[in-house]
C-alpha cells in the first residue's frame, strides 16, 4: 500500500498537499455542466487532504448544514431553526444543491484572475447559453421554467445523494488532532456495497475509502483494490466501514438529528470554509 500511495505536490506553511487531478476528469467537463474546474479541484484537493477535520475539510464547514456539536451556536435564529430539523429538511435541502454549484463556481470565478478564468469563463458561457437557447427553442416558456426548476433539482438530489453517504455520519477529527493519512482517509470514510448498478449509479464513489487512498485510480479499478485494502485494515486493527445504500441514509440522517440537536463548543473560525473558494455542500466526494 504504501508504494502504491498517490504522489503529492510540496507543501507550503500551512498549506495541505495538493493530489493530482483525478484521471478520467478532462478539465473542460465540469465547465461544460456548469461548474468551475480550479474551483472544484482545489475544494476537492482540501477535502482529500483533510477529510471530516473541522477547520481543514470545506464539506463540513457548516454553512447549510451541522456537522459537529457547536458548529449550530454560532448561526442565528433561522439558522438554528433550520439546524435543528436538518435531519427532515436535508433531502429537501437537495433540490437546491444544483443551484448552490453553479453560483459557487461564478463567485469563485469572479474572485480569480489569470488566463485559465477567461477558459473556465468561456466553458460556462457555452454550457449557460447552449443549456438555455436549446431548453427554450425546443419548449414553450412556461414548459421551459419547469423544466429548468424540475432538471435543476433532480441533478441536485442526484449529486447530494450520491456524496452523501461517503463520509457523513463518520467520525470528525477535531482542528488540531493529528491523525496518520491512512487512518485519516479509512476512518472518516464509509464503503457502500452493492451490484455493478450501484457502481454505475454512484460512479465508482461506492468505494470511497480506496478512492481516498489512491485518488488518481480510475474509478473502474477500485472495485479490484477494495479485498486488499480491506485485508490490510484487518491486519492492522483499522475499523473498515462499508454498509448498503439505504442504511448509510439512515446513519446520515441519525447524524444530523443528533448533531442539530446537540449543544457543544463552538469551533474555532472555519479556515477551510472561509477562503475565496469555500462553498460547503451537503454531501462531496
Amino acid at each position: 500500500m504504501a508504494g502504491s500511495r498517490p504522489k503529492e505536490k510540496p507543501a507550503s506553511a500551512g498549506n495541505p498537499p495538493q493530489f493530482s487531478r483525478p484521471r478520467g476528469v478532462p478539465a473542460g467537463i465540469p465547465g461544460l455542466i456548469g461548474l468551475s474546474y480550479g474551483w472544484w479541484v482545489s475544494k476537492h484537493n482540501r477535502h482529500h487532504a483533510h477529510p471530516n477535520q473541522i477547520g481543514r475539510d470545506p464539506d463540513i464547514g457548516g454553512r447549510a448544514i451541522s456537522f459537529a456539536p457547536g458548529q449550530i451556536q454560532a448561526r442565528h435564529r433561522l439558522g438554528a431553526w433550520l439546524g435543528h430539523y436538518q435531519a427532515w429538511l436535508f433531502f429537501p435541502m437537495l433540490l437546491l444543491e444544483g443551484l448552490h454549484l453553479h453560483i459557487a463556481s461564478v463567485r469563485a470565478l469572479l474572485r480569480r484572475s489569470g488566463k485559465a478564468r477567461w477558459a473556465e469563463a468561456g466553458l460556462l458561457a457555452v454550457h449557460i447559453g447552449g443549456y438555455l437557447t436549446a431548453v427554450f427553442v425546443v419548449l414553450s416558456p412556461l414548459q421551459a421554467v419547469v423544466f429548468l426548476v424540475v432538471q435543476q433539482g433532480l441533478f441536485g438530489v442526484y449529486m447530494g445523494s450520491s456524496f452523501a453517504p461517503n463520509h457523513k455520519g463518520m467520525p470528525v477529527v477535531g482542528q488540531d488532532e493529528k491523525v496518520d493519512f491512512l487512518r485519516r482517509q479509512v476512518l472518516t470514510s464509509r464503503n457502500i456495497r452493492g451490484s455493478l448498478l450501484t457502481d454505475l449509479a454512484l460512479g465508482g464513489l461506492n468505494y470511497q475509502i480506496e478512492h481516498h487512498l489512491f485518488p488518481s485510480m480510475p474509478r473502474p479499478s477500485l472495485r479490484h483494490a477494495q479485498a486488499p485494502v480491506r485485508a490490510f485494515c484487518a491486519q492492522h486493527g483499522i475499523p473498515y466501514t462499508q454498509t448498503g445504500l439505504l442504511a448509510s441514509y439512515a446513519q446520515v440522517l441519525r447524524h444530523l438529528h443528533t448533531t442539530g440537536r446537540t449543544a457543544g463548543p463552538e469551533p474555532a473560525a472555519d479556515t477551510a470554509a472561509a477562503g475565496p473558494d469555500a462553498a460547503p455542500e451537503p454531501g462531496h466526494a
